[in-house]
């Protein structure tokens, strides 16, 4: 009987552990993205940037199709929104923030452009990787 009662313990603390990481992570994750959306409304590209992988295997995927490197979003995002009235302000609905393994998240929500030229909106899912302790977008597929 004591083995057991150790054992369902054990197993317990094991899997609270796991809960508060995920939790820990999920809240970083939802931090990253809280401060995306600051960036961009303060109208600073290179800023939002800083939650993206530095990689030239950075995936994009938008109605144009995929891209590939960090630099090459950046220049996207800079000729799709030139200045501050093009950009709005953005805000994101997060639908799902699913672990995937230690290393891997994916989220699922709706982004929205508050603009005076004209409102956007539309869906988008991320594939987040923890690389040297930090969590960064490694594919983008927005829509």
């Amino acid at each position: 009987m004591l083995k057991t009662f150790v054992f369902a313990v054990i197993i317990f603390l094991g899997f609270s552990s796991i809960s508060v990481a995920q939790s820990k992570d999920e809240a970083a994750i939802k931090a990253m993205l809280t401060q995306q959306t600051i960036s961009w409304n303060n109208g600073n590209l290179e800023e939002f940037m800083e939650s993206y992988w530095k990689s030239d295997s950075l995936k994009f995927i938008g109605k144009t199709g995929l891209t590939y490197g960090w630099t090459t979003t950046l220049n996207n995002y800079k000729r799709n929104y030139p200045d501050t009235t093009a950009m709005g302000k953005l805000d994101f609905d997060i639908i799902e923030v699913k672990r995937l393994s230690e290393l891997y998240y994916f989220v699922i929500g709706k982004w929205h452009l508050a603009r005076s030229i004209g409102d956007l909106s539309g869906h988008f899912s991320l594939l987040i990787k923890k690389i040297n302790n930090k969590w960064l977008i490694v594919t983008d597929h927005s829509s």
